[in-house]
């Protein structure tokens, strides 16, 4: 039999030891975001800061204030500790994740095959698709982009839904700088239905006093939850266990109510 020789033996124990270092390094890093948003006391959570009406500086006390920022306290609330919000701008939000800067981001993130490669999310909070706003005496049937062929469709200029709507030959596509400016010519019938993001329009109606109503949601449902790193399987069950708490004691619809008028954890349905 081949003895170790002592310079053999020395390889092992090193090999021993920087393996065992390995191994501790490993179990540091596989502590659970769970454990250590409770060790902290704190929950970290990114946003725009400049998006209303999910999440923007109230103009009187140069507080945060919006929905995602309400849905985000009552969370924190629920898993036991402070929410400590960061600002990031959108085009970095999720590399600031990644790079760990935040343990979560509370931002209308849409859940997709993509970013789940990534990250994990929570249950979706918000449900949304694209809808039509119409006059609210309105006694044509709009059900599709299709049914506007030959009238007027108001839309925010340089968004996806002027792209939308362009796409279909026989829309005549008015577009605008912002809502309040569509939403008028609406009221005014200077447009036949406008188009938006069902969460928006939502909103636009609670914030409006013009004559003006939702009409079909129109494409795809897109679900939006809340992202962060992959292999925290104790967070991701008391994350999804905080929401549905919040969603079973009223807290989140009372909220969603504050901000849009309905129950926007469901899907859009028109008036």
């Amino acid at each position: 039999m081949r003895l170790f020789h002592r310079t053999s033996v020395s390889h092992f124990f090193v090999s021993v030891l920087l393996a065992t270092a390995t191994l501790t390094a490993t179990a540091v890093h596989a502590t659970d975001l769970l454990d250590t948003v409770k060790a902290r006391g704190t929950l970290k959570i990114a946003l725009e800061g400049t998006y209303p009406p999910f999440n923007f500086k109230d103009q009187k006390t140069g507080e945060l204030s919006g929905f995602d920022v309400d849905v985000a306290r009552l969370l924190a609330a629920k898993l036991g500790v402070k929410p400590e919000f960061i600002t990031s701008e959108w085009s970095g939000i999720l590399a600031g994740l990644s790079a760990g800067k935040y343990d979560v981001i509370v931002n209308q993130v849409g859940v997709t095959a993509k970013r789940q490669e990534t990250f994990d999310f929570s249950n979706p909070y918000t449900v949304s698709s694209a809808q039509l706003m119409v006059r609210k005496d309105e006694k044509r049937a709009f059900r599709s982009l299709d049914d506007l062929k030959g009238h007027k469709l108001g839309v925010g200029q340089g968004s996806n839904y002027e792209e939308k709507a362009k796409s279909i030959t026989g829309i005549e596509v008015k577009s605008y700088p912002g809502a309040p400016e569509y939403l008028q010519d609406l009221a005014s019938g200077r447009v036949d239905a406008a188009l938006n993001d069902s969460l928006m329009v939502a909103y636009l109606l609670k914030s409006s006093h013009l004559p003006i109503k939702a009409g079909a949601p129109i494409g795809e449902l897109a679900s939006n939850g809340i992202p962060f790193k992959k292999g925290n399987p104790k967070f991701l069950a008391a994350l999804n266990a905080a929401l549905a708490d919040i969603i079973k004691d009223g807290s989140f619809n009372k909220v969603s109510m504050k901000w849009f008028g309905r129950d926007v954890s469901k899907a859009p349905v028109a008036q």
